[in-house]
């Protein structure tokens, strides 16, 4: 898992069938004080996240069973909406 910040959308009027009802958004990885990890991803969203929102991200196989019956073909899926953070350093 990894943190994010979603930065777009994508509209495709035309996918695979088992994509039908998801929302795609572009989401910039994050280090946790905020700079950017490498370069957006695309990210299947189900939980409601928007532009501006910071989220957890997850990739590869983890992502391809949001739907325990139907394995998705996506590499990227928003897990949670950040509410807030705290790294403690010693």
């Amino acid at each position: 898992m990894q943190m994010g910040k979603v930065i777009g959308n994508v509209w495709a009027t035309r996918k695979e069938d088992g994509l039908t009802g998801l929302k795609l958004l572009f989401v910039q990885p994050i280090h946790p004080n905020g700079s950017s990890i490498h370069s957006p991803i695309i990210a299947a969203d189900r939980i409601g996240a928007g532009i501006g929102d910071e989220v957890i991200i997850t990739e590869g196989g983890s992502a391809r069973f949001i739907m325990p019956d139907n394995p998705l073909p996506i590499d990227a899926v928003i897990i949670g909406i950040v509410d807030s953070t705290e790294i403690v350093q010693e």
